[in-house]
């Protein structure tokens, strides 16, 4: 068991050894006869990726076709994205041995730590993802779905008719407290108001940050500094809180995630504390900003336009959970929280017709599936009606990648959508209060000015 003595040194070791310079080297690529792409210095392009999503990817795709080559940070090494269906799917079902995600994804493990489900690869992921998985099946989400209704009706009950507020700042809490409860378990109020500011900051980084951990020596300045400061801060809380639940005497009639993991694994199965923790903080950051930010755009887009807000209304007071699972979806066909799913080659592969060295990163642009007109008709306009009765083309709707690689929480966040989306149209009409769009921020796109709206009582 870890102490709380042993936190500072646990995550001042996570950070040098989780540094994208210490993950482990890559073989170098030979770029001859990769698709083409900007010539671009290697930081500019970063940036654009990182900083400018929404209008990099349309360029890239308009400028060079469906396939093509940029070089990143730290290094240079290619990543080639793919934009048409049938090249998501080769991806998504490539050999797991050979598209490794974890190598992909590295950039998050000072934060997530090695035994992340996101860093992971080969058979410690699906021992991770079978040790998890109990957790968000079917009967695990009916269960969840009670308390998910609470905190959202909870959360709903704080508005004030004729407010005006940033929708992104009340789901953001909202989510947050359902995460708190629902995986971590956590009810002890002071223990949560510890949490959720350093949660909070956490979430709420630039992609300048991120950067910063192919530099160690920024760590010891500014944003950076503060960065590593809190991480120290939530470890030392999750710790303590992992310990103290080990001891709970209602540990095996507890529901939640972490008291889930604690009691299923047994043996050689069994996780320590520094794999719970990796494994929540996975859960936390993938679940908690990424569903608030699409239940502010399904609020915005629900408060632009009457028709839609009535059809919304209607589905809360009938019962019709189908519709709102739509407005959820379509929400995050629009306005894509993540930009892109990729994998790095461990072997040469060929996708698209392209043959591609060992070393390469690849991965669909979700922006650019999400928004072509043969894969959604009208794709600017806002129809929840695209996912009623029928599921989209395969590689045309993935906010939660595909494959073995699939998110784990899909189901939770479908889930919870729904819940919130029925309390706040069955108390309250929304209209959207000026206009927004999508800024970047860590790895995520969120409305830049939070998606604000104003509550009128029904």
């Amino acid at each position: 068991m870890t102490t709380l003595d042993d936190v500072d040194q646990l995550t001042a070791q996570r950070f040098k050894r989780m540094s994208p310079g210490n993950q482990g080297k890559l073989p170098p690529v030979d770029t001859t006869g990769l698709p083409d792409g900007p010539k671009w210095p290697v930081l500019i392009q970063t940036a654009g990726l990182l900083r400018f999503r929404h209008r990099f990817h349309p360029y890239m795709h308009r400028t060079y076709g469906d396939v093509f080559t940029v070089r990143i940070a730290p290094g240079g090494r290619p990543l080639v994205f793919f934009t048409r269906p049938e090249h998501a799917k080769e991806i998504f079902a490539g050999d797991p041995e050979v598209f490794h995600a974890g190598k992909a994804n590295g950039i998050l493990g000072p934060i997530m730590g090695e035994h992340s489900l996101l860093l992971q690869d080969s058979t410690e992921h699906k021992r991770a993802r079978k040790l998890l998985m109990p957790a968000f099946n079917g009967h695990a989400l009916r269960e969840y779905q009670a308390l998910v209704t609470e905190v959202a009706r909870a959360e709903v009950a704080t508005w004030r008719p004729g407010e005006e507020f940033r929708s992104l700042d009340r789901m953001n809490r909202l989510t947050l407290e359902v995460i708190l409860r629902v995986v971590f378990g956590v009810t002890d109020e002071q223990r949560l108001a510890e949490l959720r500011p350093r949660v909070n900051k956490t979430v709420n980084i630039s992609p300048a940050i991120l950067l910063g951990w192919g530099y160690p020596r920024l760590q010891k300045y500014g944003p950076w500094k503060k960065t590593v400061d809190n991480q120290h801060e939530l470890d030392r809380l999750m710790y303590a809180e992992i310990r103290e639940r080990r001891t709970a005497p209602d540990l095996a009639d507890r529901t939640d995630v972490l008291s889930r993991l604690i009691v299923q694994g047994d043996g050689a199965d069994a996780l320590d504390d520094t794999e719970l923790r990796d494994q929540l903080v996975t859960l936390l950051l993938a679940g908690h900003e990424t569903t608030a930010t699409a239940l502010a755009w399904a609020l915005y887009e629900a408060g632009r336009d009457p028709e839609l807000l009535a059809r919304c209304r209607r589905a809360a007071e009938e019962g019709d959970d189908d519709f709102l699972d739509a407005v959820m979806k379509e929400s995050m066909r629009l306005h894509p929280v993540i930009p892109m799913v990729v994998r790095t080659l461990m072997k040469p592969a060929t996708i698209g017709g392209y043959d591609l060295p060992a070393g390469t990163t690849v991965g669909p642009s979700i922006i650019i599936a999400h928004s072509r007109e043969d894969n959604h008709e009208d794709p600017e306009a806002f129809r929840p009606e695209r996912f009623l009765g029928h599921n989209p083309p395969t590689g045309t709707w993935i906010p939660f990648g595909g494959g073995v690689r699939r998110c784990i929480g899909a189901g939770f966040a479908q889930m919870e959508g729904v819940a919130v989306l029925r309390e706040v149209f069955a108390a309250y009409d929304v209209t959207a209060a000026g206009a927004d769009e999508p800024k970047v921020r860590n790895i995520t796109s969120v409305p830049r000015h939070g998606a604000r709206i104003r509550v009128t009582a029904r």
